[in-house]
């Protein structure tokens, strides 16, 4: 292949006619990265090529001829420093990441990438690329891969005593244990990260990465206070670095005020001024989701899943949460058609509510056991019979409050008496 010499010049030359000709531009990169040339001054320029060139490709959505760039520059990676190779591998796996549907070239890539820093004994550069590879892997749903990657890179790097890397991949550990349903794992997982992260300066967006996954781990044992704080520390993390992941940890602090009943608390934080600037269809989702619970309507509530699908049913966090806010919402819905009666057939209900008769009578047994209300079941009559609270009767926690007494009394004279026989 013919080269040109690397300079400002040819640099700049190249630059120009990105825009129009990006073809042109592509291959005089080419040519000045394949210059033999390696003072100082040329590897500059050879660095500056290299970005262009790859957020051209990017661009241009040319995801083969970034994974053979990198192959092209290994030569190149033996003239410059490992720490400028490593930023420059990493550079191009962030672009070929920015083209839709890449991950299978990804993964591809980061394999070979492996083989070549292990044969290299560029150890550094190797874990990082190990670890991005196992969070492709989780992202493909090839949990036992990347379990059986990770598993083997957090004890090399232990050793190492990186504590930075060491943040990111337990956290990937936390975060592919909780994609297993193995929540024990999961949290001891993000302990060990937040305890290298103790030890050393964390990134702001990396301690929002942090947080985020606490959030979601207390969102999941039901601790929804607790989890909204978190998502709140994340979302300032994220707001401040106008990260894109700022809109998912305020539309997880708005599930987390669904889901104590307090619905009403939505509106508000959607029109607050953080949370004007991330209007958009994740919080019209959540928005619909508060009306319905606010409303007590099942309807809505199964509207607002057709509707925003995408943002509710195919977002893995919500929807752990939807069986139990759907649950609760047939409470609540079941509640309200019942409190006005003593008296009611279950037909009447199941016509009323849009279900059928063994999905309602069901339920009603099932609150009738978990005494959300006082009543029975008339299947004979197909009826059911709604009692009055009950009020608490007096006399027996007086009964054993003498009791108690009576026995303290007892013990009293035992006591006496065994020092008057002593």
């Amino acid at each position: 292949m013919a080269y040109i010499d690397a300079n400002t010049e040819t640099l700049s030359h190249a630059l120009e006619v990105k825009d129009t000709e990006p073809a042109q531009a592509i291959s005089l990169l080419h040519q000045i990265i394949g210059s033999p040339s390696s003072t100082s001054e040329a590897l500059r320029i050879k660095e500056q090529a290299i970005s262009n060139l790859s957020d051209i490709l990017t661009q241009e959505k040319r995801g083969e001829e970034l994974k053979s760039l990198l192959t092209v520059l290994r030569p190149f990676f033996l003239q410059i420093p490992k720490a400028k190779t490593a930023k420059i591998v990493r550079g191009i796996l962030d672009a070929i990441a920015k083209i839709p549907g890449s991950s299978q070239l990804q993964i591809s890539l980061c394999r070979e990438m492996v083989e070549w820093t292990r044969a290299e004994k560029r150890t550094f550069l190797r874990q990082r690329v190990e670890a991005r590879l196992a969070a492709l892997l989780m992202e493909n749903e090839e949990y036992q891969d990347a379990l059986t990657l990770l598993s083997g890179l957090v004890k090399e790097v232990r050793r190492l005593d990186d504590k930075l890397l060491l943040v990111d991949i337990d956290l990937l550990e936390s975060k592919l244990h909780f994609s297993l349903r193995n929540l024990p794992k999961a949290k001891a997982a993000l302990t060990a990260a937040r305890t290298a992260a103790n030890a050393i300066y964390v990134p702001p967006a990396q301690q929002g990465t942090i947080d985020l996954q606490s959030g979601i781990l207390h969102a999941e044992e039901k601790d929804y206070k607790t989890a909204f704080s978190y998502f709140f520390e994340a979302f300032e993390a994220f707001n401040a670095l106008e990260d894109p992941r700022a809109v998912f940890s305020l539309k997880y602090m708005l599930l987390c005020k669904i889901m104590v009943n307090q619905a009403d608390d939505v509106a508000g934080l959607i029109s607050s001024k953080a949370g004007l600037n991330y209007m958009g269809v994740e919080l019209d989702a959540m928005k619909a989701v508060a009306d319905a619970y606010s409303k007590r309507s099942l309807k809505d509530f199964e509207v607002a899943l057709r509707s925003y699908k995408a943002q509710l049913e195919e977002d893995p966090i919500v929807h752990r949460h939807l069986s139990s806010l759907y649950d609760t919402l047939l409470e609540q819905n079941l509640c309200r058609l019942i409190e006005p009666y003593s008296r009611v057939e279950i037909s009447h209900i199941t016509e009323l509510i849009g279900l059928p008769i063994d999905i309602v009578e069901q339920k009603l047994s099932k609150m009738i056991l978990e005494k959300k209300f006082a009543g029975t079941l008339d299947q004979g009559a197909g009826c059911l019979i709604i009692f009055d609270d009950p009020k608490p009767d007096g006399i027996f926690p007086a009964t054993l409050e003498t009791i108690s007494n009576v026995s303290k009394v007892v013990d009293s004279l035992f006591q006496r008496s065994a020092k008057i026989m002593a």
